[in-house]
C-alpha cells in the first residue's frame, strides 16, 4: 500500500489519517479554532474558517497556507 500524499505549499507531504484539513494546521502550530491572519486554499478554492475542522482532504489535493505577518 503506498502512502497517501498532498502538497502544503508546494512541499509534498503524508495526508493525515484522518483526512482533515484541521489536523494539517494543528501539526504546523496553527489552531484551527482560533486562526486570526491566516488563509487557507485548498486546489486553489479558499476555504472559509467555519469550514476548517470539517473539511476533508483526499490524496493528491494541494494546500496552501499564508499567514499575514507584521513589520517591514
Amino acid at each position: 500500500m503506498s502512502e497517501s500524499t498532498i502538497q502544503i505549499n508546494g512541499a509534498s507531504s503524508r495526508l493525515p489519517d484522518t483526512g482533515r484539513l484541521a489536523d494539517v494546521l494543528t501539526e504546523r502550530g496553527i489552531d484551527p479554532t482560533d486562526a486570526r491572519g491566516v488563509a487557507v486554499a485548498v486546489n486553489e478554492r479558499i476555504v472559509r474558517k467555519a469550514d476548517w475542522v470539517d473539511r476533508r482532504l483526499e490524496a493528491g489535493d494541494s494546500i496552501e497556507i499564508v499567514t499575514a505577518r507584521q513589520g517591514g
